[in-house]
C-alpha cells in the first residue's frame, strides 16, 4: 500500500498531539503486529517522524510473513527505513533475541469472526505470545513494554457510562467469545507480573473500537464493514438497532496516544485510548460512514454465526482522563474521523 498526500498530511496533524515526542529521538523500537489495522498506523508515524524530522530511530518492523509487510510497506525501504522481524505470537519461543529499547505488542487476533471460529488460538497468541516475545528480548537494552489490550477486558458494567480503568465488570469465562477478553485481561496481569518479579517497566493501553484507512478487507468488526460500504458506494447493513454505547477512534489518534504512553506511561499502569469527542452509539457511527459514502442504511437480521461473535456489552465506551492527563488529545471526532477515512480509502484503492 502506497500512502496517498492526504494521510501523511494526517499523520502531521496528529503529531503535534504526542506529547514530549523528542525523548523518541535516537531510540530503538520494536512494533509487533506491525502489518495490522492499529501496528501500520504506529508505523507509519515512526517512519514520518524519522523522514521529516530526522528522529533517527532504529525502527524494527516484527511479522509472521516478510512479504505480506513489505506489500503493505511498499514505499518504505528494508534496511533504511526499517528492519524485518520474524515474529509469531503463536510460538512458544522465538528463535533468536531482538535488541530493542523499546517494544509495542500490538499482536493478536481481533478479527471477531476469527474469534469465535479459533478461540483456543486467540488465547495462546494473547497469552503465551506475550511471553515468548519478552523472553526473546535482549534485557540489557530493553527500557520499556508497552502492551495493546482493549476495552473487551471491562466486560458487562451495570453503569451506562464511560469506563474508568478500575471499573472491571463481569465476563463470562464458560463463553467461547470470551477467550478473547479474558485472555486480555490475563496479558494485562502477565505485564505486571514481568514489572514486579524481573524489573520489566510494563504498560498497558485499552483500546475502544479503532477505525481508519489501515483496515483490512476481511475485517469483520462493524467499523470496518462500515467503511468498506461506504468507500464502495454500497448500503450500510445493520444487523441491530445499533443503541449500544461505543468510544470509536480514528487509527491515527490511537497510534499517537500509544506513542504518548510509550513515552509517559507510568509503570504497571493501563490507560484507556478514547476520542471524548466520538462517544456515540453504532447506529450514530453507522450514519457518519453513510453521510461520508452517500449510502443508506439497512437492516437485515444476523445469522447464529454472526451472533456468536458479537461483542456483548451494551456500553463500552471509555474515559479519556487518565490518558489525557499525560498531555495527548485527539485530533479527529466521529464526522471528521468518517471523512477522512473514506476519502483517504478511496485514494488507495
Amino acid at each position: 500500500m502506497r500512502n496517498p498526500k492526504s494521510y501523511i498530511d494526517s499523520i502531521k496533524e496528529v503529531i503535534n498531539n504526542i506529547p514530549d515526542k523528542d525523548k523518541l529521538k535516537g531510540t530503538s523500537i520494536l512494533i509487533t503486529g506491525a502489518t495490522g489495522l492499529i501496528g501500520s498506523a504506529v508505523c507509519d508515524i515512526l517512519v514520518t517522524l524519522n523522514r521529516e524530522e530526522n528522529y533517527g530511530m532504529k525502527l524494527l518492523f516484527a511479522g509472521r510473513n516478510k512479504e505480506s509487510l513489505k506489500n503493505r510497506f511498499e514505499e518504505y525501504e528494508e534496511g533504511n527505513d526499517f528492519i524485518f522481524v520474524q515474529y509469531d505470537a503463536t510460538l512458544s519461543e522465538q528463535k533468536e533475541k531482538v535488541q530493542a529499547e523499546y517494544v509495542i505488542h500490538g499482536a493478536s487476533n481481533a478479527d471477531p469472526a476469527k474469534i469465535s471460529g479459533e478461540p483456543v488460538e486467540t488465547m495462546l497468541a494473547n497469552i503465551q505470545g506475550l511471553s515468548s516475545l519478552i523472553s526473546s528480548l535482549d534485557k540489557d537494552v530493553l527500557k520499556k513494554v508497552l502492551y495493546i489490550s482493549s476495552s473487551e477486558i471491562y466486560g458487562v458494567n451495570e453503569k451506562q457510562e464511560p469506563y474508568r480503568e478500575e471499573q472491571l465488570g463481569y465476563v463470562d469465562i464458560l463463553s467461547p467469545r470470551s477467550s478473547y477478553p479474558s485472555s486480555k485481561r490475563a496479558a494485562e496481569t502477565m505485564c505486571v507480573a514481568y514489572a514486579e518479579e524481573y524489573g520489566i517497566e510494563t504498560v498497558m493501553v485499552r483500546p475502544g473500537h479503532i477505525y481508519g484507512p489501515t483496515v483490512k478487507s476481511t475485517d469483520s468488526r462493524a467499523s470496518a464493514l462500515f467503511s468498506l460500504k461506504a468507500v464502495n458506494g454500497e448500503d450500510i447493513v445493520m444487523k441491530s438497532r445499533g443503541e449500544q454505547l461505543r468510544s470509536y477512534t480514528h487509527v491515527l489518534d490511537c497510534a499517537s496516544a500509544i506513542l504518548a504512553v510509550l513515552i509517559k506511561g507510568e509503570n504497571k499502569n493501563a490507560y484507556n485510548i478514547s476520542a471524548s469527542q466520538a462517544i456515540v452509539t453504532i447506529r450514530e457511527m453507522a450514519e457518519a460512514f453513510a453521510k461520508a459514502g452517500g449510502v443508506k442504511i439497512v437492516f437485515e437480521l444476523p445469522t447464529e454465526a454472526e451472533k456468536k461473535s458479537y461483542n456483548q456489552m451494551p456500553c463500552s465506551a471509555l474515559n479519556s482522563e487518565k490518558i489525557e492527563a499525560l498531555g495527548w488529545k485527539a485530533h479527529f471526532d466521529m464526522e471528521s474521523g468518517a471523512a477522512q477515512t473514506v476519502a483517504m480509502m478511496k485514494e488507495i484503492r
